[in-house]
């Protein structure tokens, strides 16, 4: 029922923001060490996993206790269009040389205002693996670069 002074056209706007909508993949910044690392177009490995051991009890044959074990992270994987920066690579160069540099990395999923709605931290983070770009003369694809990342963990806050 409409109250007076009250038009169906702010009835909509105030139902609409309250209703719970997904967010979008694309809009996401990622930081390295609290710092914005800009550019990137993919990020993939933002999961967690738990093993489980199955136990099976005598006289019971519809099915198997399954009990929770050891969880594990995946690694992530950044990928980016070639700059002349060059930060990945040498982080990863470092590694190569025996100079074990962990960083915190921090995921920060943005919605279409460009809030910050969701943060994922990464501790004792470092690259396992470098991609250079798929170069093609025949080809004007942008040259992508990627680095996987191992870490210790993530939270959400």
């Amino acid at each position: 029922m409409l109250k007076p002074k009250e038009n169906v056209e702010d009835i909509v706007m105030s139902q609409s923001n309250t209703k719970n909508y997904p967010y979008t993949s694309f809009n996401f910044i990622i930081e390295i060490d609290n710092v914005e690392s800009g550019g990137f177009s993919e990020l993939t490995g933002l999961n967690i996993e738990t093993e489980t051991e199955e136990i099976t009890e005598g006289g019971i044959n519809t099915f198997a206790h399954k009990l929770p074990k050891r969880s594990k992270y995946g690694n992530l994987t950044l990928k980016r269009g070639m700059t002349n920066s060059i930060d990945l690579y040498q982080w990863y160069m470092d590694i190569v040389k025996g100079n074990i540099a962990q960083k915190e990395i921090g995921i920060v999923l943005r919605n279409e205002k460009n809030q910050d709605t969701d943060r994922w931290q990464f501790k004792n983070a470092f690259p396992v693996k470098w991609i250079g770009p798929e170069l093609n003369a025949s080809s004007n694809n942008v040259a992508f670069e990627s680095v996987e990342i191992a870490h210790s963990g993530l939270s959400n806050i």
